[in-house]
């Protein structure tokens, strides 16, 4: 255990102290972040070979690199228990597909802390969105779990570049608390309550982008690919009503913005999944080519299994679907969905 790290630090009475969990390109940015807006970080690192890496060079050698840390400002260690006890803040920067098998780690109650999902799939072992997740296994209450969204790329945060994000939660004043913890120069933050309609957009696009790199990977055009986009929306909205009958604006960044910029940046993780199965590549060749998380793909089968028992039009979804899980040809079943495009 790392404990000495928490005892050694001299820290600010105006700091906060927030707890990350998760050691990738994503989890590394929200520190970044956090700690440039003043607040102290405890950040789990699973590995402790890359916790030492990371106190060591006050960087995270593995993912965006380029990011130097301010050592007063983060506590580094491989113990989920102590991090998560050192904070009031959580904050959830790992795969979906790992997130259950990580929380089963923690021994005390986290239902008296605010959480934070940086999250963006479906729960494999429930099926579920991480605040279900939550609420249903961990006794979170409702107004405790709020949702961070795009559009936002890790690679950009990390340059600084002007980024928007949106925080959801059915607690107000817990989504203006955390916007001021996140304020830096380089990140403007806006609030929604919208929670299940934003975090279920944030998975939803993740599919999409998978589709606008299979038709990038099968050479349709540009042309194409907008026609797509523009029908994704549209299909996101249709699923998010059925949903959800809160008040949404679709067209707002949360949704469309973290759309667009999922499938069309050549950061995006789901676009280049997609890309290499509209090449020909098989899901498991994709997935060790790239050697990260395409949430997409986890989330596309019980997204369709959801648009089905509703009885949601999702043709995009369904194509996804198809391909991935169906062994549908993606050359086939592109073919088909063009016709179903306006």
């Amino acid at each position: 255990m790392d404990l000495h790290v928490f005892k050694s630090l001299n820290i600010s009475k105006q700091s906060t102290d927030i707890a990350v969990i998760g050691s990738g390109s994503w989890a590394t940015a929200l520190v970044k972040i956090f700690t440039d807006a003043r607040n102290h970080v405890h950040w789990y690192v699973r590995d402790p070979e890359e916790a030492r890496a990371i106190r060591l060079k006050n960087r995270n050698p593995s993912y965006l690199s380029e990011i130097k840390f301010r050592p007063r400002r983060i506590s580094v260690s491989s113990d989920i228990n102590e991090v998560v006890k050192a904070s009031n803040w959580i904050v959830l920067a790992i795969p979906s597909a790992f997130l259950d098998a990580t929380l089963r780690q923690i021994t005390i109650p986290i239902k008296d802390k605010n959480v934070v999902s940086g999250v963006k799939g479906i729960i494999p072992e429930s099926k579920c969105i991480v605040g279900d997740h939550l609420h249903q296994n961990f006794d979170l209450p409702w107004d405790q779990f709020i949702v961070i969204a795009g559009p936002s790329h890790a690679e950009e945060v990390a340059l600084e570049r002007l980024s928007y994000l949106t925080l959801a939660s059915t607690k107000k004043s817990n989504a203006v608390q955390l916007k001021k913890l996140m304020q830096t120069k380089y990140i403007h933050v806006k609030t929604s309550k919208d929670v299940v309609g934003v975090e279920y957009a944030a998975t939803l696009k993740n599919i999409f982008a998978l589709a606008v790199g299979i038709a990038h990977g099968l050479n349709y055009g540009d042309n194409f690919q907008s026609v797509l986009m523009s029908n994704a929306i549209r299909e996101m909205n249709r699923f998010l009503k059925k949903l959800s009958k809160s008040r949404r604006n679709i067209n707002q960044s949360a949704y469309l913005g973290d759309l667009l910029v999922t499938g069309y940046s050549t950061f995006s993780r789901n676009r280049r999944f997609g890309n290499m199965i509209g090449r020909g590549y098989t899901v498991k060749g994709a997935q060790l080519e790239m050697n990260m998380i395409a949430e997409g793909y986890y989330a596309a089968q019980p997204i369709y299994k959801r648009s089905q028992q509703l009885q949601i039009n999702t043709p995009i979804i369904d194509s996804v679907y198809q391909i991935l899980y169906g062994q549908q040809s993606p050359k086939k079943s592109f073919k088909s969905l063009a016709k179903k495009l306006n």
